[in-house]
Order: structure tokens, then C-alpha cells, then sequence
């Protein structure tokens, strides 16, 4: 029986190599210089899509796949695929979700202890040796018992709140729906800056969320405010932030994403009072082999039993 052919867009690692090249023939899209002719030349044969976050499905590729069954997406998000057009045509897609809820969320905690303890510049002050020069670091501030707030309750959101918990933190919150918890709601973002120290933004990104913390939300958080984004680089207003930043509407940020990855604007690699990552939120080695499973886990599951683990929301129906 001849193998399934599989459209590969973006990398992925030897391990979900290995279990894929039994059942799958993998053809590597970045591969090909001229992609309309590598299409043209399957179109008919591609029945499955793995892809990440990033690169998701590129506009019009579903369309002239008129036997694609299955688009296997390797992280949480999924804006870069159009799941409600893929659910019209009867193709499932799927994500890895829960597996990578504590590193995200681990990683949020770290950069919020990094720009309130000044973590990057006590670092220079003792590598560089101006601890010798001029005696101890200036005192930073403390994250106890704060006002923490969380745009985005999901799965993530609430593992923030948990480890916020452990450093006495009052939580609030805004989500398209208020849930039944003990945190503060509050009806918009710029309703929840306005009564917290702290803003974590972990919302998915995409059309619908594209700039939700604007101008106007930045100014809401204040000049001893900090914003924390480890969602989307699209959620935040770039420029609006970088010109917050720089005039002291807003006092600190955390970034581990950008609008234009992996491009990061030189004003915000200038700033002390800000802390920069490269995208690595579920960037451990054991979270990561987890997503590269689920992927794979995904694609088998349904060439087998014509179920999956984890369907997005639009393709819930499908999976029954």
C-alpha cells in the first residue's frame, strides 16, 4: 500500500520524523523554489498538512488541496489557519494544547520577575564588575502582593493565576465570557489595567484580537505599570507601546513576541525597563518532544480510526 503523501510546512524534529516516515511520504514545502509547480504536480495526492503557529496554511494552499482530510498544527495557536473554512470543507484541524500550559506560563512568571527585580541589569552590574566599583545594586521592587491581571482566562491564563497566587496576588481578569471563579472581572482591557500592577496578555492572536491593548489600554496601566506579552506580537500596538515606553505612560514590559518576528524594533532593545525573549514560551526540550508527539499522535489517530486527541474548536463536530 503506497504511503500517504504529507505536505510538511516548517521544520520539524528528527523524533516526529521517525514516527511519521512509515505511514507518511513527506514532502518538505520550504523545500521547493517553485512552489506553485511542487502543488500543481501533488495537489491531488496531499491529504494532510503538518504545520506550526507561524507558518500555519498559506493563503489559497487548502483551496487546491481538494483531498486534504487533516491540517496537524504543532503549538497552541492557530490564527494562521482558517479552521472555520477548513471545518466548511470537512478537514480537521488539529493543535497541541495543555502540554505546554505550565512553560508558557512558567516562562510569563519569569519575565515579570525579571523586570520587577531587574534581573537583566543586576546581571551586567555583577558581570561587568560595577558591583566592585560602586557597591551594591539599587533596590528593585517586590512582586508581593500585587494586583495581577490576566487578558485571556484560558487553560494558560489560569495556570498564570495559580503561580501569581503563590506570591499573595490579587487576581482580575477579562475574557470573552466571565467564569465562575473568585477573580475580579472586568468588562474590557482598559477596564482591567486600570486596577492592576501588572498585565499579562495571553489571548489568542489573529483579526479578532489584532492591537487589543492599544493607546488607550497602555495609558490605562500607567507609569509604574507593566505589561507582560507572551501571546501574540499582533495583540499589542508595537508602536503605540514603544512610544508608551519611551515617554513614561508606561513603565516596564516583558516581551517574549513581536509583530514582525523575528524582527525587534531597536527602540525596544535600547530600553532598560524593558526585558526581551526570543519566542520561547514552551521552548524546553521535554515540552516541545510533548507537542511534536501530539502532532504526530494526531495524524495517526485519524488515519486509523478517523478520530484525533485534540480538534480545534471549529472542527469539534468533526471529530465524532
Amino acid at each position: 500500500m503506497p504511503k500517504r503523501k504529507l505536505l510538511q510546512i516548517g521544520d520539524i524534529t528528527s523524533r516526529m520524523a521517525n514516527k511519521l516516515e512509515a505511514e507518511f511520504d513527506i514532502i518538505e514545502y520550504f523545500k521547493f523554489a517553485n512552489k506553485e509547480k511542487l502543488i500543481t504536480e501533488h495537489e491531488q495526492e496531499i491529504v494532510c498538512v503538518l504545520t506550526d503557529g507561524h507558518w500555519g496554511v498559506p493563503d489559497n494552499l487548502m483551496e487546491r488541496l481538494p483531498n486534504l482530510k487533516i491540517v496537524s498544527s504543532y503549538g497552541v495557536g492557530y490564527d494562521a489557519i482558517d479552521a472555520s473554512l477548513a471545518a466548511s470543507k470537512g478537514v480537521t484541524v488539529t493543535n497541541t494544547p495543555e502540554v505546554l500550559n505550565n512553560e508558557v506560563a512558567d516562562t510569563a512568571i519569569m519575565l515579570w520577575l525579571s523586570v520587577y527585580r531587574q534581573l537583566i541589569q543586576a546581571d551586567k552590574w555583577a558581570r561587568q564588575g560595577t558591583w566592585k566599583k560602586e557597591g551594591s545594586f539599587p533596590l528593585s521592587r517586590s512582586v508581593q502582593n500585587q494586583k495581577v491581571g490576566i487578558l485571556g482566562l484560558g487553560r494558560i491564563g489560569e495556570t498564570i493565576a495559580k503561580r501569581a497566587k503563590a506570591f499573595d496576588a490579587e487576581i482580575h481578569y477579562h475574557s470573552r465570557t466571565e467564569k465562575n471563579n473568585d477573580y475580579s472581572y472586568h468588562a474590557s482591557p482598559k477596564k482591567l489595567a486600570e486596577n492592576v500592577d501588572v498585565l499579562f496578555v495571553i489571548t489568542p492572536g489573529g483579526n479578532a484580537t489584532k492591537h487589543l491593548i492599544d493607546e488607550s489600554v497602555l495609558k490605562a496601566l500607567g507609569k509604574s505599570g507593566t505589561l507582560i506579552n507572551i501571546s501574540r506580537g499582533s495583540v499589542v500596538d508595537e508602536k503605540a507601546l514603544i512610544k508608551a515606553l519611551q515617554t513614561g505612560t508606561l513603565g516596564f514590559a516583558g516581551l517574549d513576541v513581536f509583530e514582525a518576528e523575528p524582527f525587534v524594533p531597536d527602540e525596544l532593545t535600547a530600553m532598560e525597563n524593558v526585558v526581551l525573549t526570543p519566542h520561547i514560551g514552551s521552548a524546553t526540550i521535554q515540552t516541545r518532544q510533548a507537542m511534536g508527539d501530539l502532532t504526530c499522535d494526531n495524524l495517526l489517530s485519524f488515519f486509523r480510526s478517523g478520530r484525533v486527541f485534540t480538534a480545534v474548536p471549529e472542527c469539534l463536530e468533526l471529530n465524532v
